[in-house]
C-alpha cells in the first residue's frame, strides 16, 4: 500500500540563546584528590604545584599495560628531564620504571632515589668524562650520541677484559616533521653503517642496542609505526655486517598528554591518541619486522610527558584585574611599515585581562601549549574571553592569549592543568620565589615535596668580595 503524498513544509524552531552554560554553572576546580583548593593555598601559599599520586600511577599503569600485553619483554624508563623531583620519580621506580638520564646531574639522582647503574640509560648529546667513567663502571647502558663520544669511549676501555656493550642512537624521518639531526646518527644516508664498520675496528666495544626518539609530543602514532620498521631493519643490517646481536630496541619517548598546542584545532580529549594506538603502531610492526624464527628484542621506552603531565596542576591567585587593549593586527601591521598612523592604530577594542600571582618562569611551556585555566570557585556567568597575564615585570609574560574564564576578582584562585612535565625542570627563579610544590596521596593526604623558596636558599651559592662587603 503506497502512503499519500504529504507536502514537505519548513517549521520555525525558538532554540534559546546560544550558551552552553545556560543550565548550569562554568567550568570550575575547587577540588584536587578530593582535597580542597581554598585549604591547600591556606596551608601551603600561592602559587602551588600539586602533584597527584594518584594519577601518576595511573597514568603508569594504563601505558604499561598497553605495551605489556602486546610484547614479551618491554621495559619502561623514566625520562629524569620531564620531571625530576625526587617523589614524582619514586612513584615511578615503585611502579617497575628504570631510570633514563641525560647528564651527570641527572645520573646522581637516579642514584640517590636508589636506581642502581646498570638500571640506567645514559643519554644525551653531552656526557662528561668522569660520568662516563661511572656509568662504565656501574654497568649503565650507554646509548653513543656522537662519533667524538664514540672515540672517547674506546680510548677510555682499552685493555678491559671484555667488550664494553653499547647502543647508538640514530635519527630517522617519518615524512611527519623535522627530522631531530642534531642527536645521533642519520639511519636514512648510510652514516649509521659507517659507524657500524667503525664499532667493529673497535674490540673494546660491542654494539648491542639502537636508538631512536621520534621527537616530542607526536599525535600520529604512525610516525612511531615508520620509525619501527627502519630501526628493525637497520638493526639486522648492522648483524650482517658483523655487530651483535642486537639486544634491544629503544622507541624513546614523545608520547602526547591532554595539553594543547597552540593553534591545536581538535580538543585533547579528540586529538591525543591512546597509548593503545601508540603501542599498536611499536609493537605490532616490530613483531611483524622481526625475523620469526628468532626471540625478539628487549624493547625500552622513555615516556616522559605522558605519565606525568595530567598529573600536574598550578594553584594560582589573581592579583589584578584589567582590561586589555586589542589592536587591529591589519593596522599594526601597516604601522610596521610607516603606512598608517599612530591614530588609526588606537582605534580599538578592548579584553578583559586577569594578572596572577605566577609568572611564565614557572610555566614556560606555555611557550608551546594552553594550559586549561579554570576557576577554583563554582561561576554562575558565562566565560568571556581573558588575558591571562603573569606577575613578572615583563611585557611578553603572557600565560594564555584568550582563555575561556567568568568574570573574576582579586583573591579568586584559578587553576592550570595538565603542567606536570617540564615546568619544574625548566623553571627559573627570576623576581619572584619559585613556590611550593605538594602531592596527594590516597585518603586525601598531602606532603610537601619541595619547600618555598626563600632569600637565604637563592643566595647561599653566592660570595662578595671583601671590598664590598
Amino acid at each position: 500500500m503506497r502512503l499519500p503524498y504529504t507536502r514537505p513544509t519548513v517549521q520555525r524552531l525558538n532554540q534559546g540563546p546560544v550558551n552552553p552554560f545556560r543550565l548550569g554553572t562554568s567550568p570550575s576546580c575547587s577540588e584536587i584528590d578530593g582535597v580542597s583548593v581554598a585549604d591547600l593555598t591556606r596551608e601551603h601559599g600561592s602559587p602551588l604545584f600539586v602533584y597527584s599520586e594518584t594519577a601518576l600511577r595511573d597514568a603508569y599503569r594504563d601505558a604499561h599495560r598497553a605495551f605489556s600485553r602486546r610484547y614479551p619483554d618491554v621495559q619502561f624508563a623514566w625520562s629524569y628531564k620531564t620531571n625530576y623531583m625526587n617523589a614524582v620519580c619514586r612513584v615511578f621506580h615503585q611502579e617497575g620504571s628504570i631510570a633514563e638520564v641525560v647528564s651527570g646531574f641527572e645520573y646522581e639522582k637516579a642514584r640517590h632515589n636508589g636506581i642502581p647503574g646498570h638500571n640506567i640509560i645514559f643519554n644525551g648529546p653531552h656526557k662528561e668524562k668522569p660520568d662516563l667513567e661511572r656509568a662504565i663502571a656501574e654497568g649503565a647502558m650507554i646509548q653513543v650520541d656522537n662519533i667524538d663520544e664514540l672515540l672517547t669511549l674506546g680510548s677510555m676501555v682499552k685493555g678491559r677484559a671484555e667488550p664494553l656493550p653499547i647502543a647508538v642512537r640514530v635519527h630517522l624521518s617519518t615524512g611527519g616533521q623535522q627530522v631531530w639531526s642534531k642527536f645521533g646518527f642519520n639511519g636514512d644516508d648510510g652514516e649509521l653503517q659507517q659507524v657500524v664498520r667503525r664499532i667493529l675496528t673497535m674490540p673494546q666495544l660491542k654494539l648491542i642496542g639502537l636508538h631512536c626518539h621520534v621527537g616530542t609530543f607526536i599525535l600520529d602514532p604512525d610516525w612511531y609505526r615508520i620509525a619501527a620498521k627502519k630501526l628493525v631493519s637497520l638493526a639486522l643490517e648492522s648483524e650482517a655486517m658483523g655487530a651483535g646481536p642486537i639486544r634491544y630496541l629503544n622507541m624513546g619517548g614523545g608520547f602526547a598528554s591532554h595539553a594543547r598546542l597552540h593553534y591545536q584545532y581538535l580538543p585533547p580529549e579528540q586529538a591525543t591518541p591512546t597509548m593503545d594506538r601508540y603501542a599498536e603502531a611499536i609493537c605490532d610492526t616490530i613483531t611483524a619486522a622481526w625475523p620469526s624464527e628468532r626471540a625478539l628484542p628487549k624493547l625500552y621506552l622513555e615516556t616522559g610527558r605522558a605519565l606525568v603531565d595530567d598529573a600536574g596542576y598550578l594553584i594560582s591567585s589573581v592579583v589584578a584585574v584589567k582590561k586589555r587593549v586589542l589592536h587591529d593586527p591589519v593596522q599594526t601591521a601597516m604601522m610596521a611599515y610607516g603606512k598608517t598612523t599612530p591614530a588609526a592604530l588606537a582605534a580599538t577594542s578592548s579584553q578583559n585581562a586577569l594578572v596572577l600571582d605566577a609568572g611564565i618562569n614557572l610555566m614556560y611551556t606555555t611557550t608551546w601549549y594552553q594550559p586549561r585555566i579554570l576557576p577554583a570557585r563554582p561561576c554562575l556567568d558565562a566565560p568571556t574571553p581573558t588575558t591571562v597575564f603573569g606577575c613578572l615585570c615583563m611585557n611578553i609574560d603572557v600565560l594564555r592569549e584568550d582563555a575561556p574564564l567568568p568574570a573574576l576578582t582579586t583573591g579568586d584562585q584559578v587553576v592550570m592543568h595538565p603542567v606536570g612535565a617540564y615546568n619544574q625542570t625548566q623553571s627559573m627563579q627570576f623576581i619572584t620565589y619559585r613556590p611550593a610544590c605538594v602531592m596527594t596521596s590516597p585518603g586525601r593526604q598531602v606532603h610537601v615535596i619541595r619547600k618555598r623558596e626563600n632569600l637565604e636558599y637563592v643566595q647561599e651559592l653566592e660570595a662578595v668580595p671583601e671590598h664590598l662587603k
